[in-house]
């Protein structure tokens, strides 16, 4: 099987048993309870069955977000379009967009609507939904960093250029099939599509992981697109985040 992620055994997330199941949100709280003036923006990550998965909603978290996780295969398009959420993010994940549950379908319904961002196999979805053809990589690079060069638009806004990112994936979206609303943002030196976003909506996505402790930059990603889903605030944390993660960085590579 081709894959986007290393495959690991599946976080099983359990609703409590009541009569009306009940999601429970990062902090805790039960995300389908009556939102208060006071809590924080949320957004929906749909999990596509990665470990990675918690390493992204750690970083929303600290970001001041909280989150509703749910896997691909147990909610329908409108279940998650019905979510009282800022923004939706489709995780990494093992496998091929057609076999990601229900993230090209909802990419298609929730474009214009909710601000989106895919990260690897959600990104690849994306680009499967906007019509363009996913296709086997140059190259195999799990747990391997790449230079990403950029245009420093979208979610890669304020990163250095090029900034070195954590790549996990087999596959890759074939650039010359995209349509002319989708533009590619950000490439490795070899001309692979790193980066790439819509040309008028909140859609964007990343082969990489930003979650990664390897990925410069990764909060200020993730603030990026926070501040498109109306929470600018984000921005004002991500740089000690970010400083911190760098210092990881820096002494995990010696």
């Amino acid at each position: 099987m081709l894959l986007c992620a290393v495959p690991s055994a599946p976080l099983r997330i359990r609703p409590r048993r009541r009569p009306v199941r009940r999601r429970i949100a990062v902090d805790g709280r039960d995300a389908a309870a009556p939102r208060l003036a006071a809590m924080r923006t949320r957004v929906l990550v749909v999990d596509n069955y990665d470990s990675f998965v918690f390493n992204l909603v750690q970083y929303l978290g600290q970001l001041d977000v909280d989150c509703v996780v749910r896997r691909n295969d147990e909610l329908t398009v409108d279940e998650a379009l019905g979510y009282d959420v800022a923004g939706i993010l489709l995780s990494p994940g093992p496998g091929t967009p057609a076999r990601a549950g229900i993230c090209v379908p909802l990419v298609r319904a929730a474009a214009g609507r909710v601000p989106l961002f895919g990260v690897c196999l959600g990104h690849q979805a994306i680009g499967e939904a906007y019509g363009a053809t996913v296709v086997r990589a140059p190259e195999l690079l799990h747990g391997k960093t790449s230079e990403v060069h950029h245009d420093g638009l979208g979610v890669l806004a304020g990163l250095p250029d090029p900034f070195t990112a954590t790549r996990y994936h087999s596959l890759t979206v074939d650039e010359a099939t995209l349509p002319p609303e989708i533009e590619v943002t950000g490439r490795t030196a070899s001309g692979v599509v790193m980066a790439m976003r819509h040309r008028e909506l909140p859609i964007d996505g990343v082969q990489f992981h930003p979650e990664s402790v390897l990925t410069q930059g990764g909060h200020r990603m993730l603030a990026n697109w926070l501040a498109t889903c109306g929470q600018p605030a984000a921005l004002d944390l991500a740089p000690r985040l970010a400083e911190q993660v760098e210092q990881r960085r820096l002494a995990a590579i010696g």
